[in-house]
């Protein structure tokens, strides 16, 4: 089954991703991960979407759809994905339905994982992850956790887009052409709000309860 994780930014989509991941053995398919990875590519495009990033946009479209339809029609992937971020506009849930239907796939479960503006900006500022076994921190929320990390403190990077700033910019993003999205997937049959300030291991439960694997 296909499932989407929606959400803010800092609403903890990616985490929730890689749990379900690690025990379902699901493929994760964030488009911010794609995006970053064109980006290290050197690629004209990646230079492209890392100006976009910079400035705390969301990239197009079209730069978009032509990394994910390659992803989705994969079939190692076939009705087993995770979508973490994606769709943030009306076009690309249209496009996605379609990109599905053409595989004869469809999206299962629609899971929103809601947020206040403040707790973003808490978890975004202070988030680290680490470049070696990819696990996130917080500088706010888990600070033994930190210094305790076996990778050592030379794996901790910050996101170069991880500022106040593109934080507020990212948001009102958000709020303006993402939310759209949330009332168009709310009258999906299996669509799902779970708070998303609660324990990370609440969340998760909350989320196996839905999903039902």
């Amino acid at each position: 089954m296909n499932i989407v994780l929606f959400g803010p930014p800092g609403a903890g989509k990616g985490t929730q991703a890689r749990l379900i991941v690690k025990k379902y053995n699901y493929f994760q398919l964030s488009t911010g991960d794609l995006l970053r990875n064109e980006v290290k590519k050197k690629t004209s495009l990646g230079n492209k979407i890392e100006q976009i990033i910079d400035y705390g946009e969301f990239a197009n479209d079209e730069i978009v759809n032509l990394l994910l339809t390659k992803e989705i029609k994969n079939s190692k992937n076939r009705n087993k994905i995770i979508f973490d971020g994606y769709p943030r506009n009306i076009s690309q849930a249209k496009k996605l339905q379609e990109i599905l239907n053409e595989d004869n796939q469809k999206i299962d479960f629609v899971i929103f994982l809601n947020l206040s503006k403040e707790i973003i900006k808490k978890r975004i500022i202070g988030r680290i992850e680490c470049d070696k076994c990819k696990i996130i921190f917080n500088e706010f929320f888990h600070n033994d956790e930190i210094i305790k990390h076996k990778c050592g403190k030379k794996y901790l990077k910050k996101r170069k887009d991880d500022n106040e700033k593109t934080i507020i910019t990212r948001y009102d993003t958000y709020m303006k052409k993402t939310k759209p999205v949330l009332d168009f997937f709310s009258t999906h049959e299996n669509f799902y709000e779970v708070d998303a300030s609660l324990n990370i291991q609440v969340i998760t439960s909350k989320i196996d309860q839905i999903i039902g694997v």
